[in-house]
């Protein structure tokens, strides 16, 4: 007998009042980065995603702070969102329209790599499929001219293509759809809602927050 789970992917975005037992109470907490959605947002961390390429990686993988994160500490497993034979396959091109971003296709996997098996964590690159995918999917929500789709994106595509069970609910809690100008952040949201019509995905809200307080 299949048992469902419920997957919670958390962005760095504000979460509800209420929302950290919730998250905590979750069979599966993916989280982003240097994980600035706990404490507001629970504290559970089974699954670090990191943005494996250019500044944000480096600042991550340099100085030593972020290995000491406690949510860092407490994941079992890190996945790193980009793929290097996509990003090396886009590199001419995005140099070619946006030279400031020349150092955003380097690519630092093996950094995250050598972290997660010098202390005995699973790891896991989403793979380019995926973000093949996440692209062909955003062309029916007029995304314009974007450079890549954000980590949060790709992640919850990975979730749902590859590792959503049967009867399994995905539930997204901090995510605000805005930051970085290159992410088209108006497209993945109305990608998002579209899934979530669907039935395939749910958000942490207060209806959401009700049902799980009256034990749905």
């Amino acid at each position: 007998m299949t048992v469902s789970r419920t997957i919670m992917i958390v962005g760095n975005g504000p979460v509800p009042d209420g929302a950290a037992p919730v998250i905590d109470a979750a069979d599966l907490v993916i989280r982003f980065n240097d994980c600035r959605s706990c404490s507001a947002g629970g504290e559970k961390t089974d699954i670090v995603a990191v943005c494996n390429t250019g500044r944000p990686a480096m600042a991550m993988l340099g100085g030593g702070r972020w290995k000491t994160n406690a949510a860092v500490r407490r994941a079992r497993e890190f996945w790193c969102v980009r793929s290097a034979e996509k990003f090396q396959a886009l590199r001419p091109e995005i140099e070619r329209r946006h030279p400031d971003l020349d150092d955003l296709c380097d690519d630092y996997t093996d950094g995250f790599r050598t972290f997660a098996a010098s202390t005995d964590r699973s790891f896991h690159t989403v793979p380019a499929s995926t973000h093949e995918s996440v692209d062909a999917e955003l062309k029916g929500f007029d995304p314009g001219n974007y450079v890549v789709p954000s980590s949060g994106l790709m992640v919850i595509a990975e979730v749902l293509e590859h590792w959503r069970r049967p009867g399994d609910r995905v539930v997204l809690a901090g995510f605000g759809h805005a930051g970085w100008e290159w992410h088209p952040f108006a497209s993945e949201r109305r990608y998002v809602d579209a899934l979530i019509s669907r039935g395939r995905l749910m958000r942490l809200d207060q209806n959401y927050l009700s049902a799980f307080a009256q034990g749905a």
